[in-house]
């Protein structure tokens, strides 16, 4: 059947110790990473989506480091001769599959079970996208995008899950993307996938934690082919790099592929340049094979997620995804805060209080108004009396004045008057 040679198994031993390469790159001390010149155990992985540039990159780096490697290629995209083919070798595998099938996943594990003896990190880097407007796309496509991202990954889980019971212990690392934590454009049913992916993992986590089990969501940003494309012949592109994979085979496909994505052409409302559903589209275009993101990179960190003995969550690689993702969480927080006061509604006891509140606060503040309405009125006729006052006493002076005034002319007249008398006296 699969079975190996006595030294083949010698040599595969899950307990022989492994002196690793140094790495460039090292996870978070707090991660436990496995460190350079320190012996690590000899561990068994299933990649899933083993042809795409992230998955290839990923087979290669842990056959390197001595680990045993199921590569799983896709059942319409090549054949069991080149996938045997790829990595010729005692440590690798190489088999068909179509994630969509439960049955046929199913057997990609069994067959590694057998061939191997044993399952310990299971990888799932497969994918399919579609760019093109929400409106765009049809229910085929659609559908075709859930099955294979969301389907696809749990389809891979249900068939490993109890084997990594059995043996209190394994690992999944999930390959999601920046769409899995915000919306992109042009990407609308894809990141529909992807977030209900980060939601599967998120939950089934606490479900699993007592197994033993841990997994990992690995969202990469725009992954760049760092290999040759003569490397890559009798591959295709068709299994993702954490941004997603599209189909793409041998035969005309009826869509354009670009990158990892079908192209979809838009109808006449988003067709022109400038309209946010092209955004996807401008962006692959763009960048075209100049990604930020290194798939080397990105497969020596996540072969040291595999070995490292406390594994995050969530492992977001690039400068890209970082600020993307940390942008979008600053804006969800800034909405938080803004519309908070809305989230909890006050009891009716309290509705009423604060209601009486301010009735109260109304009648007194009628009250002190009219107060102060009384007040000046008040103030203004005292001011008015104290005018008339002293206008009274005004004209009192006044006429007092006048009095004297005539007894001074009276008495010069009389004098005047007793002279006249005098002289003619």
């Amino acid at each position: 059947m699969d079975a190996k040679s006595s030294s083949e198994v010698a040599h595969t031993s899950p307990d022989s110790s492994i002196a690793p390469p140094r790495p460039k790159l090292l996870l978070p001390a707090s991660c436990d990473p496995p460190m350079p010149d320190t012996p690590r155990r000899q561990l068994v992985w299933i990649v899933f989506g083993g042809t795409g540039h992230m998955g290839r990159s990923l087979v290669k780096c842990a056959l390197s480091r001595g680990d045993l490697v199921t590569a799983v290629g896709r059942t319409f995209e090549t054949s069991p001769e080149a996938m045997s083919q790829q990595h010729p070798g005692p440590n690798s595998l190489g088999l068909l599959c179509d994630v969509r099938a439960r049955d046929s996943v199913a057997r990609v594990v069994e067959r590694t079970r057998q061939h191997f003896g044993r399952v310990d990190v299971v990888a799932n880097c497969s994918g399919y996208g579609v760019i093109g407007a929400c409106e765009d796309q049809d229910d085929h496509e659609i559908r075709n995008q859930f099955e294979t991202n969301f389907m696809g990954t749990l389809h891979i889980i249900q068939a490993s899950l109890p084997y990594f019971r059995e043996q209190r212990g394994g690992r999944y690392l999930i390959f999601s993307s920046t769409s899995g934590a915000l919306g992109v454009p042009g990407l609308g049913p894809y990141c529909a996938t992807k977030y209900a992916v980060e939601g599967l993992i998120e939950a089934m986590l606490y479900e699993i934690d007592s197994f033993g089990i841990k997994a990992t969501l690995v969202e990469p940003g725009l992954v760049r082919r760092d290999e040759p494309a003569d490397d890559l012949e009798g591959a295709t592109a068709g299994a993702g790099a954490g941004t997603g994979a599209a189909a793409a085979t041998p035969a005309p496909l009826p869509l354009p592929t670009w990158g990892h994505f079908l192209i979809k052409p838009a109808s006449e409302p988003y067709a022109h340049p400038a309209s946010p559903a092209l955004h996807a589209k401008r962006m692959v275009q763009w960048l075209g094979d100049k990604q930020p993101t290194s798939a080397v990179k990105c497969a020596e960190l996540v072969w040291q997620l595999g070995h490292c003995a406390y594994p995050p969550l969530r492992l977001v690689l690039g400068s890209y995804a970082i600020e993307s993702i940390r942008d979008r969480l600053r804006s969800v927080t800034e909405e938080l805060e803004d519309w908070k006061h809305l989230h909890h509604a006050p009891p009716p006891e309290v509705l009423e209080a604060a209601a009486a509140a301010a009735a109260a606060a109304e009648a007194g503040d009628k009250q002190r108004r009219a107060d102060s309405v009384g007040s000046a009125v008040g103030q203004l006729q005292q001011l008015q009396q104290h005018v008339q006052q002293q206008d009274k006493e005004k004209g009192l002076e006044i006429k007092a004045e006048g009095g004297d005034e005539d007894e001074e002319m009276a008495g010069d007249s009389g004098g005047e008057m007793q002279d006249q008398i005098m002289v003619i006296t």
